[in-house]
């Protein structure tokens, strides 16, 4: 890549000044060298911080590129060929070794004795009890996550010496140690941390918000917020193979077009999470590779608030159901790059495959007839809102309910929000009576997906449904191994529960795609949907 003609891509593809400071972290020669890797995305992280309120889902980022955790997941080739997280194989990461006390009270991890924090300073079981102390303390979702997997107060952690850490265990779960390897559990600096931290922030959240304090593969070299980050390899890393990359330029290009254009020139090294569209059309090309992975556990859904009447009715939202276009949003919104979620010729689950198709397909007269049932048969206003951050796919599928409900008698306004303002309307305040939403749970099981999107109090329950037998099914079914008696039975009553009431709508199963050129090896697709950098190398 030559910085000429990158500038004259800049004014012709209206990327605009906005491209010029990526040059000024672009090295002097003429083309990219191998050991440095050139990253587009739509946007960048808010946040270095994953156990912050408001963290935005790029800002998971630092939390897997500057961080170790205890323990990471293993390697599968999938059946195309392309490489995949293992979520059934939990690996050694900053943890050497650990082991379950005989009565399963507790778990023992013996840490590395030579890793150390970006600063030099050694990484001891003391970081990893006040990392854990922290993330369960904090509150909101780094807290819930924690609990997810049976962690839930500072009293469980124990640092026995400076390279041995305990959990205690309050209740047996078979999520506690998959629950390690998500990014919420980082290993943080304590001593760096403790150093900026306050008496009115003790966690230093304002520190660690804009500053990495980790010892994972890389470190903060530069963050211009809505710009770009900058990752420095970190050559002191010892919880793995040394990655071949040195350098990685995050590059924030919202606009699709000049993404686009940019790889397909070759001033990139690889686009990440690149719309269905592009990802269709830039198979055929013979100087890129594209990787489209189902992303596990992951559902598109047109949610309808309970707190708005007269989504309050399970009427309404089934006639809605009925109403959406779902054939239409596949092909327009999806480009048919994912995996149908309706038609379900019974209304019973056979099996607990998750996601699994939903009993309901476009049927204009059964939602008319139920409108009428609830009282609405000349139907009725509401707003549809989507986040303009994923636009992509969230536009078209809303101007194709705007047509398809309308046929029923349903009109909506659309609303559109900007990405850095949806997380604190859809999911804090919970204020949009119609949306469309995305969310992928880390733990591939249908009772996590259900712990936070079903359940009452949810962060990610932007329906703000609350139904006390799934609460209880759930909280029933989180901890219990699989297999064991009763779980399968319950898994079924909570997913048949939730077809029936359709507080959430499922439209597809999306895919995680990538564009890369043909020498960018080692991508793996993981469950946070954030690219592991340590992996890739450019042949």
């Amino acid at each position: 890549m030559t910085r000429r003609s990158f500038l004259k891509l800049g004014a012709g593809a209206a990327a605009g000044a906005g491209v010029l400071p990526f040059l000024r972290h672009l090295p002097a020669e003429a083309a990219v060298p191998k050991d440095t890797l050139v990253v587009l995305i739509s946007d960048v992280p808010n946040s270095m911080d994953i156990h912050r309120p408001g963290t935005n889902r790029p800002g998971y980022q630092s939390a897997i590129n500057f961080y170790d955790r205890l323990l990471t997941y293993g390697r599968k080739t999938l059946p195309d060929g392309s490489l995949s997280y293992d979520y059934r194989k939990v690996e050694p990461e900053l943890a050497e070794s650990w082991q379950a006390a005989p009565d399963g009270s507790s778990i023992t991890f013996k840490l590395r004795k030579d890793a150390k924090f970006h600063d030099g300073s050694p990484v001891t079981a003391h970081d990893v009890k006040w990392s854990f102390d922290r993330a369960v303390s904090v509150g909101g979702f780094p807290t819930i996550q924690m609990k997810a997997g049976a962690m839930e107060k500072p009293a469980q952690f124990a640092a026995v010496d400076d390279h041995t850490f305990r959990v205690n265990v309050v209740r047996k779960s078979k999520l506690m140690l998959p629950d390690l390897a998500v990014p919420v559990a980082v290993v943080v600096n304590s001593k760096l941390a403790k150093k900026h931290a306050t008496a009115k922030d003790p966690w230093a959240l304002e520190y660690l918000h804009k500053n990495s304090a980790g010892g994972g593969p890389y470190k903060l070299e530069r963050w211009d917020p809505g710009r770009q980050a900058v990752y420095a390899r970190f050559d002191g890393w010892k919880s793995g193979p040394l990655p071949a990359i040195k350098r990685a330029i995050i590059r924030e290009v919202p606009n699709e077009a000049t993404r686009r254009a940019l790889i397909v020139r070759g001033d990139a090294d690889l686009s990440f999470d690149i719309a269905p569209k592009d990802a269709k059309e830039l198979l055929a090309d013979p100087k890129l590779k594209v990787v489209g992975t189902p992303i596990e556990n992951c559902i598109h859904v047109l949610c309808l608030n309970l707190k708005f009447k007269p989504f309050d009715d399970v009427r309404v939202r089934q006639a809605v159901a009925y109403a959406v276009p779902y054939e239409q949003i596949f092909k327009v919104a999806a480009y048919e790059r994912g995996v149908k979620l309706w038609g379900a010729k019974s209304a019973d689950p056979k099996t607990i495959e998750w996601p699994q198709p939903f009993p309901y397909e476009t049927d204009l007269d059964r939602a008319k007839a139920l409108l009428k049932a609830a009282g609405l048969p000349n139907g009725f206003e509401s707003t549809l809102s989507f986040n303009l951050g994923l636009a992509y796919w969230s536009e078209p599928a809303a101007l194709l309910l705007q047509e398809g409900l309308g046929k029923v008698g349903i009109r909506l306004k659309i609303d559109k929000i900007p990405g850095a303002n949806w997380r604190t309307k859809a999911l804090i305040e919970k204020a949009l009576p119609v949306h469309l939403e995305n969310f992928g749970g880390w733990l591939n099981y249908p009772e996590y997906y259900y712990f936070w999107c079903y359940q009452s109090g949810r962060l990610f329950n932007s329906s703000s449904y609350n139904n006390p037998e799934v609460n209880r099914l759930v909280d029933e079914t989180l901890d219990a191994e699989v297999g064991s008696p009763g779980y399968e039975e319950k898994i079924k009553k909570f997913l048949q529960i939730g077809m029936r009431e359709v507080p959430r709508i499922p439209l597809y199963q999306p895919y995680l795609e990538v564009a890369m050129q043909k020498n960018v090896e080692g991508y793996e697709f993981w469950f946070h949907r954030q690219l592991v950098v340590k992996k890739l190398k450019k042949a």
